[in-house]
């Protein structure tokens, strides 16, 4: 049903020959409305939340469109998660409108209406910046002028408009699709059916442009096209690797929020390939970027292949997701940085007065982190784990008497013995290390104690035990 909806979109285009938009605005007159009987979107595909938002807005004579993803989902045969809203009321009318209404954010003001769990995102209208296009009536009714950085970036942008200025404003042509509830048709203003049909992410605007306004539009491009499977659009995608550099500018706090976006969502293995065509993850994760290039370029010695490494680890990540399970970023951090954190050690233990294996592996995770940090917020509660998981794969190797017990009933146990697994899935030989601990979890307590007993303690990386002088008697 959704071929035969997207080839009748095809034809529909193909028919009309409409010339194909560039960097300019689209005239109002190039709107496009399909109406209910020439798309597959019902209300039955809305959440009984957002049905209740569109039609108090109307009932109180605002307009009111379903906006952005959810109806591109429902275009494609979809199920979308949330719901957004796109509306002529001001956010004070909305919090007038709905006592379960908060407004949040400086950068783009928008309000967030609570229905139990769900949470309807509403926005208004945004207009065209006064640097951009001279004010309309509306706009000038509420005359916050938008803020850039030097480098072009939005700080604030709270300049409202109407539905046809708002579609322009919006970063993809897949996400400028508004659905009205009056007529159940299908508004496009910047040829989003043409792209769907393509199956192309096609960003809205001149690229340079509008990358500049927000360079996180560069890793949304990214999501949207390993989400959907599409293809992106030649001059949305050939500004990509030219302006990369621009995601520097972004709050470190937003990086890391993004970065659970694209590798949480249940695609991450694409995403993985795309970030490094596009040369996004070498900003994100330039230690490791610099890791996996070096291994590429020479024939090494390394035991791991971290390319596959990191392959096997985006699979296990997508498999877990597509079975309702949980992601701790602890330990998806801890993947995507073990390549740049062994390097660390095998720099630290190359100097000339090398450091003990385990001051190594402290030091080399200081370093990573505070590496890290420095462009991307990882909260302590998450480092720190990771640093144990990290850890803990020296000390699951050397498990011999008392040890494994205790191994075993560390916080962090079950962490680090996936991540051995992932290891060896990956290619690593760690002389059966995985069986090992597998048979031990499922083995009774004198089992236990014999499997420990017939292991002895590994010959490499020893511990360097510190002379004590006797204590002074008191």
């Amino acid at each position: 049903m959704i071929k035969k909806f997207i080839k009748g979109i095809q034809g529909k285009l193909a028919r009309s020959a409409r010339p194909s938009h560039a960097a300019s605005l689209i005239p109002l007159a190039e709107r496009q409305v399909i109406p209910r009987s020439e798309h597959n979107i019902s209300r039955e595909h809305l959440s009984e939340a957002a049905m209740k938002v569109l039609q108090t807005l109307k009932r109180h004579n605002y307009a009111g469109f379903l906006v952005g993803g959810s109806v591109r989902d429902m275009l494609l045969g979809l199920q979308p998660k949330d719901f957004d809203i796109a509306t002529d009321a001001t956010p004070e009318q909305l919090t007038h409108l709905f006592r379960n209404a908060q407004i949040i954010g400086r950068r783009f003001r928008i309000v967030h209406i609570r229905f139990g769990r769900e949470t309807i995102e509403v926005t208004t209208f945004r207009g065209h910046h006064h640097d951009d296009k001279p004010a309309t009536n509306h706009s000038a009714q509420h005359s916050n002028k938008a803020q850039r950085n030097k480098s072009g970036m939005l700080l604030r942008d709270n300049v409202y408009g109407t539905v046809e200025e708002d579609a322009i404003r919006r970063d993809f042509t897949v996400n400028a699709l508004y659905y009205n509830i009056e007529d159940f048709a299908v508004y496009d203003y910047t040829q989003g059916m043409r792209d769907i049909a393509k199956r192309q992410i096609h960003i809205i605007g001149n690229p340079e442009q509008r990358y500049r306004e927000d360079p996180v539009r560069m890793l949304r491009a990214v999501r949207l096209a390993a989400k959907l499977d599409f293809s992106i659009e030649k001059n949305t995608a050939e500004a990509i690797p030219a302006l990369k550099h621009l995601l520097a500018d972004v709050a470190a706090a937003r990086l890391f929020d993004e970065i659970l976006k694209l590798f949480t969502a249940g695609y991450a293995e694409h995403t993985f390939f795309l970030l490094q065509q596009y040369e996004l993850f070498d900003v994100l994760f330039s230690q490791t970027a610099r890791t996996l290039s070096h291994q590429a370029s020479q024939s090494s010695t390394d035991v791991l292949d971290y390319q596959q490494f990191l392959l096997v680890a985006m699979q296990h990540t997508d498999e877990r997701i597509h079975s309702d399970k949980r992601i701790s970023p602890a330990y998806l951090f801890a993947a995507l940085l073990w390549p740049a954190f062994q390097e660390e050690i095998k720099t630290l233990l190359s100097q000339k007065n090398p450091p003990a294996h385990y001051q190594a592996q402290h030091m080399a995770a200081d370093g990573v982190i505070r590496h890290l940090v420095e462009r991307i917020t990882l909260p302590k509660r998450f480092s720190a784990p990771m640093k144990e998981i990290w850890q803990l794969q020296f000390r699951l190797a050397n498990r011999a008497g008392s040890r494994a017990e205790k191994l075993f009933a560390h916080p962090r146990f079950r962490a680090a013995y996936d991540f051995v697994l992932l290891r060896e899935e990956a290619g690593e030989d760690l002389d059966g290390l995985g069986l090992w601990w597998t048979d031990y979890q499922v083995a009774d307590e004198t089992v236990r104690r014999q499997m420990a007993e017939n292991i002895s303690a590994p010959a490499s990386a020893p511990r360097k035990r510190r002379s004590r002088k006797p204590r002074p008697s008191r």
